[in-house]
């Protein structure tokens, strides 16, 4: 059994990797949480894009651990905004985590921005760093446009204000997925996926 450490603490991304990986038919793969080894100082995350932040959280956790590390950073890239809030996306309101904060003030910046304009992306990087320094990065996204409110239960982060344009025609929102729906479709899952065939390998299996 080969022991992969994923740089969270969030139980959500750790069931996501687990299922992306039986749904691929990888076994021998141990996924283990930040909450789950000893206690590290972790680096703060200073990159200017998702792949730098991913890279900084994935060679701290192998280095500190000596385990093959994978870590993801992830945001919401709003074309309205430019892009942002990007790699602040989850301290947008200036208080790390807030979810209801952040899409409280996402919400405030869109009100006077017309439904044909309020496209967006799920952006993920998930780094995979070995102990031997060897690293693998790949990169998800996801398209939809921002609701004008919540919509849903499901999911986190942004997931209630963003429709993804897979379910156009159902009209629903990410939060009002499904794990398995959402893993199918999302940013994140796609670069999870990317990286099973190195994950196959670590595994031997």
């Amino acid at each position: 059994m080969t022991t992969v450490l994923v740089a969270s603490r969030n139980a959500k991304k750790l069931a996501e990797l687990r299922r992306v990986l039986d749904v691929a038919g990888v076994s021998g793969i141990d996924v283990v949480g930040l909450d789950e080894v000893p206690a590290y100082a972790e680096e703060p995350e200073t990159g200017a894009t998702f792949e730098e932040n991913a890279v900084i959280k994935a060679e701290s956790g192998a280095r500190a651990t000596g385990l093959s590390c994978l870590a993801d950073d992830s945001g919401l890239t709003v074309d309205a905004l430019n892009g942002m809030p990007g790699v602040l996306s989850a301290r947008w309101s200036g208080r790390h985590g807030d979810d209801a904060a952040n899409n409280e003030l996402l919400l405030g910046q869109l009100a006077d921005v017309p439904d044909g304009r309020r496209g967006a992306a799920f952006v993920s990087a998930c780094a995979l760093v070995m102990p031997s320094g060897e690293r693998v990065i790949e990169r998800g996204e996801w398209r939809g446009t921002i609701l004008r409110a919540p919509r849903g239960a499901n999911g986190f982060g942004y997931d209630p204000l963003f429709a993804p344009d897979d379910e156009v025609a159902r009209g629903r929102s990410s939060a009002e997925l499904s794990p398995a729906e959402k893993d199918a479709l999302s940013h994140r899952g796609k670069a999870l996926t990317q990286l099973v065939p190195t994950l196959r390998e670590l595994s031997g299996r």
